[in-house]
């Protein structure tokens, strides 16, 4: 059994060396875990469900100062019907990964707020060309789709999210529920599984990104210029390309806004681009990170080893086994992580605090303490590995001679 004296006795003489080691693992357990929460965290949203047939919409974006809302719908919808292969088209103020129009606060006291949703507003052939899925509640009749004023109606009916209902009303039944935004009332009859904000995750939801309403409306005055056109998959590139010469030649009074005009896949790449680059560049910091800290502690063991060659010939001659040589160094080098382990345990909760402060960023769950510190062990007995075995192979003779 590796005795720990010996051990204790040999970092008290080289106190420097063993604290920036320490120091070293420290920093690097509160920044691994610290980047591998977040890494977790944007993959999560790189993955989240839209709630819309993402693969088979594309959207149309005009901008027409002074154009009546209706004409303008009227004229661009018929346009975009006519293009071979559009299966529907609708009026939407926005789509999943598009620009966001309609973020606004509710209360359900009409005096305090609790939450900023996203109001999706659309016309009668909104739900089937987005391919909303309606988990709980009725369809909308007829008689839902209201003038809106200004940009909601008064009073409506609506969809909401399941984890928008779980947010407002959490374990009760949304359906017949309602809420407020200003003098806006509404009146829960469907929840969906999912219906994502325009930027999940751009400070106005929760988390998950799914703090979404959908609200029926009559195009008109206030819904108009935006329009979501379903077609088969593979033909979706071609048909928007057509589909956006139509629009113009329809409407030449209006501006084709092309960055918004495109497949709904090519605006989610384009959303998540700077998630992708993050992602990448915090992996690229944790390698590097480990790869410092284990040449770190093979240098330092490396070091250990030539200073101590006479000490292992002696505990050699004296008895000692290449195993007994090898598992000193790693109990010794177990210590150290240890140690700084424990130090970086008070530093990652640090670290966290200070980025929930200034970047909104989540409290970071427990178990990531754990892993990471099971990740450095490993690391660390790892890295010793080879400098132990090299002590062990040392013969008695010949360090007995070496000074």
């Amino acid at each position: 059994m590796t005795q720990f004296a010996p051990i204790f006795s040999a970092l008290r003489r080289h106190r420097l060396a063993t604290a920036l080691i320490a120091f070293e693992i420290a920093l690097a357990c509160a920044v691994l875990c610290n980047a591998c929460f977040l890494i977790v965290g944007q993959l999560r949203a790189l993955h989240i469900e839209s709630g819309v047939a993402e693969s088979s919409l594309a959207v149309i974006n005009l901008g027409c100062d002074g154009c009546k809302g209706a004409d303008l719908n009227a004229r661009v919808t018929t346009a975009l019907r006519a293009v071979p292969g559009v299966q529907s088209v609708a009026v939407v103020n926005a789509v999943p990964f598009s620009q966001p129009t309609g973020y606004a606060g509710i209360s359900l006291d009409r005096e305090h707020f609790i939450a900023v949703p996203h109001f999706y507003t659309g016309g009668p052939d909104a739900v089937g060309t987005l391919g909303l899925q309606l988990q709980a509640g009725r369809a909308f009749r007829t008689e839902d789709f209201q003038t809106a004023e200004l940009w909601l109606p008064q009073n409506n009916a609506v969809w909401i999210t399941r984890a928008f209902a779980q947010r407002l009303w959490p374990g009760q039944d949304p359906l017949g529920k309602e809420f407020w935004a200003n003098k806006y009332r509404f009146r829960v009859i469907g929840v969906m599984a999912h219906l994502t904000p325009p930027d999940p995750g751009g400070g106005h939801g929760d988390s998950a990104g799914e703090w979404s309403i959908f609200v029926p409306v009559i195009p008109g005055e206030s819904l108009h210029g935006v329009y979501a056109l379903r077609a088969n998959p593979t033909d979706l590139s071609r048909v928007l390309r057509e589909a956006r010469a139509a629009a113009q030649k329809a409407a030449p009074e209006a501006v084709l806004d092309l960055q918004q005009s495109r497949t709904v896949p090519e605006l989610r790449a384009d959303f998540f681009r700077q998630t992708r680059v993050m992602v990448g560049t915090l992996a690229g910091v944790i390698v590097a990170l480990l790869l410092v800290t284990a040449l770190g502690i093979v240098g330092l063991a490396s070091f250990w080893v030539q200073q101590r060659r006479k000490q292992i010939g002696i505990r050699r001659a004296i008895g000692a086994t290449r195993g007994d040589i090898l598992r000193y160094f790693l109990a010794e080098n177990f210590l150290i992580v240890t140690v700084g382990i424990a130090i970086g345990t008070v530093m990652t909760f640090a670290l966290n605090l200070m980025l929930m402060k200034f970047y909104e960023v989540p409290r970071l769950p427990l178990y990531y303490l754990p892993l990471g510190a099971l990740v450095l062990w490993t690391l660390g007995q790892l890295a010793v590995l080879a400098p132990a075995k090299r002590a062990a192979d040392v013969p008695p003779v010949v360090a007995t001679r070496s000074v």
